[in-house]
């Protein structure tokens, strides 16, 4: 758990802007990697124009004071059938009740500044896993990072941890991890299966991957260098898995399963998802928070 920081206001003011800045620039990077994918689909299993990231700017609050916003960047494509990657920098005053469940926060007044990016991949082919990566820096009368990325396969052959994907996955998070004392591959990945867990179904979102919250091991740069890696480590392995399986042919029923299993998404995000509850909580932008959404969904 981070302690009360005394960083100068200078050097806390150049972290910060550091930080927004790699996250908008992981932001681009990942939506040049996406729409890359989208031109190289075609025939036979895709048609159509390749899909285009819509960026919306938004604006936190009623326009009076300045309290921060982001880019809401979403495309709907050939390959992905919606994939957001968005980036956010708010600021202001935490709600009384809800800054008692934010570490710092009434010991700062209720204030806060928290910047990130996140994502959400949902494909057409029910043969591609859906992923989820989000990074992020939060301060109150503390300061930390949080983040990681989780896959979910949506058929249940691929649903087992000795799956090829799910063995790539885990170890790009895990390459991610290594060169940071402080860091355990093997805690993060633990933290990642009781986190991202359905208790009403007993049964995980996914395969999971790594999740780390409230993260300050004392030295900012090295904390900053990882979370910085598991951005670069993500970008280059969810690609490098959309486009082993994106040319694989699909059944109706296995497109059958993969809406049914979304379903399993919705719930999670309404009902456990912090991240989800913190954007909401703190005037975020709701279209941006509930874009992870899958666009088409069914119960039995």
């Amino acid at each position: 758990m981070p302690a009360h920081d005394s960083t100068p206001d200078a050097i806390l003011a150049d972290r910060k802007a550091r930080a927004r800045a790699w996250f908008e620039t992981l932001q681009e990077r990942l939506i040049a990697r996406f729409e890359q994918i989208e031109d190289e689909a075609g025939p036979p299993h895709y048609s159509g124009p390749a899909g285009r990231f819509e960026r919306t700017p938004w604006r936190r609050g009623d326009g009076g004071e300045d309290l921060g916003g982001g880019t809401m960047a979403v495309m709907r494509g050939r390959v992905f059938e919606k994939v957001g990657v968005h980036v956010s920098c708010v600021y202001g005053t935490f709600a009384p009740d809800f800054a008692k469940q934010i570490p710092g926060a009434e010991a700062s007044g209720g204030r806060f500044w928290a910047s990130g990016v996140s994502l959400i991949a949902h494909m057409h082919s029910p043969r591609v896993p859906a992923a989820h990566m989000n990074t992020r820096m939060l301060v109150t009368d503390q300061s930390w990072f949080g983040g990681g990325g989780d896959l979910t396969p949506l058929l249940d052959y691929q649903r087992d941890q000795t799956f090829e994907d799910a063995v790539d996955f885990h170890a790009a998070m895990e390459a991610a991890c290594e060169g940071h004392a402080a860091v355990d591959y093997g805690d993060l990945k633990r933290q990642c299966d009781e986190y991202f867990h359905l208790p009403h179904r007993d049964e995980p979102r996914g395969v999971g991957g790594i999740f780390y919250d409230r993260f300050n091991s004392g030295d900012w740069e090295a904390d900053f260098r990882f979370t910085q890696r598991v951005g670069e480590a993500f970008e280059d392995i969810y690609p490098a898995l959309v486009r082993r399986r994106m040319w694989e042919g699909w059944s109706e029923a296995e497109r059958e399963e993969q809406l049914i299993r979304r379903g399993r998404y919705v719930e999670y995000n309404l009902l456990y998802d912090r991240g989800t509850v913190f954007g909401l909580k703190t005037g975020g932008n709701v279209q941006s928070i509930l874009s992870s959404m899958p666009p088409v969904v069914k119960w039995p």
